[in-house]
């Protein structure tokens, strides 16, 4: 019987990081200074230079990244706040938590990410911050929407938990909006071993009010200018993540390769269509992300691979502005109708991609789908 073939395998890089990691801990276990310890502050400095930006500051998860970021970027109570139906919840989640409005505008078909025209067509006088995601790895068409947040005053606050690494002419995400907010989680292109996160950003100002929010609203110990978080990124994953930094390029140009295959596998199927490579900037592949025909398409396919013993997965099966966590945003009249997003959501099918994957799984996986 033929090996499984999941949609990502963390073991698989484990043997390349093991020395580094089990140093760094055992070094970390020696010192016992576990709270905004060494590790924690040296990872700030080397993704901050990775990134090419002035400020980093790590907190406990994607999620508080995202929601640190927008409250460090001043978004507040009763503002909106402009982005996609079509990520993870936690995207519009921290928009929620700091008291504003997600408005939700569609996406553009070929890249899944958020369309600048429509984010034109939602600014009201309460808009007060664009928000992006860099879904799957691609980056957004920052030039296009920092072009309106400039003209329009608002803060572009970047959603980066899928795309460290990722890049637009050579600026990495995280540095051109006024901040960005990437997650560590252990599938992300560079993940720890559980929750972590980082703010980004060149604005000192937003720094200092996000390392204040994620320690108690603290500067000084036992003095606080306002209530704050506890959301402090854990010293023994900053030691993973240093251990993994350095590889990150050559972790994605593995998935960059992965991707390759499956689009000269399957770039003539008229069974599915591949991701669009030929977006803004240079994409890092979190995901690779098929559509199908349609709905029973999709499941008939993840059917077959799973028969497979193959892994498959849909992100995301309902688009937020359907989630009924938001419904109460709509009252009687309901959820504004999304066509690209809602479409897209019934045909996507994710496929396993990771930087180790073998090519031979890869035209396995092919093999299965053409042959439908």
């Amino acid at each position: 019987m033929s090996h499984p073939i999941p949609m990502v395998d963390l073991t698989a890089q484990y043997p390349l990081l093991r020395d580094d990691i089990e140093a760094g801990l055992k070094q970390a276990l020696d010192e016992a200074r576990f709270i905004l310890g060494p590790n924690v502050q040296a990872l700030e400095q080397e993704v901050a230079d990775y990134l090419g930006v002035a400020h980093t500051v790590a907190v406990a998860s994607g999620t508080d990244a995202l929601h640190l970021a927008l409250r460090a970027a001043g978004v507040g109570e009763g503002d909106e706040v402009i982005t996609t139906p079509f990520s993870f919840i936690a995207t519009a989640e921290a928009i929620c938590y700091v008291g504003a409005q997600p408005v939700f505008v569609d996406i553009d078909p070929a890249t899944f990410n958020i369309d600048p025209q429509a984010v034109a067509g939602a600014i009201t006088p309460r808009t007060r911050a664009i928000l992006p995601v860099h879904l799957f790895g691609q980056p957004a068409n920052l030039p296009a929407l920092g072009q309106l947040a400039e003209q329009h005053g608002l803060a572009l606050v970047e959603d980066c938990a899928q795309s460290f690494g990722a890049s637009i002419d050579g600026r990495q995400t995280g540095s051109i909006g006024v901040t960005g907010a990437f997650s560590f989680f252990p599938s992300k292109n560079l993940g720890g071993y559980g929750d972590g996160g980082l703010v980004s950003t060149d604005d000192p100002a937003v720094a200092d009010r996000a390392r204040a929010l994620r320690n108690h609203g603290s500067r000084r110990r036992y003095y606080h200018d306002e209530v704050g978080y506890n959301s402090r990124l854990d010293e023994l994953q900053a030691v993973i993540l240093r251990a993994k930094l350095p590889h990150i390029d050559a972790f994605n140009d593995g998935r960059r390769r992965v991707a390759a295959r499956y689009a000269e596998r399957l770039g003539q199927s008229e069974r599915v269509a591949i991701p669009h490579a030929d977006g803004i900037g240079r994409h890092v592949y979190h995901q690779y992300t098929l559509l199908c025909a349609d709905e029973a398409e999709r499941d008939q396919l993840m059917a077959a691979l799973g028969e497979e013993r193959i892994a498959s997965a849909v992100y995301y099966p309902v688009p937020l502005h359907h989630q009924r966590a938001f419904a109460e945003h709509y009252g009687d009249a309901g959820p504004p109708s999304l066509p690209v997003a809602e479409a897209t959501a019934r045909r996507c099918l994710s496929l396993p991609i990771y930087p180790e994957l073998a090519l031979t799984d890869v035209d396995r996986i092919c093999e299965v789908i053409l042959r439908r």
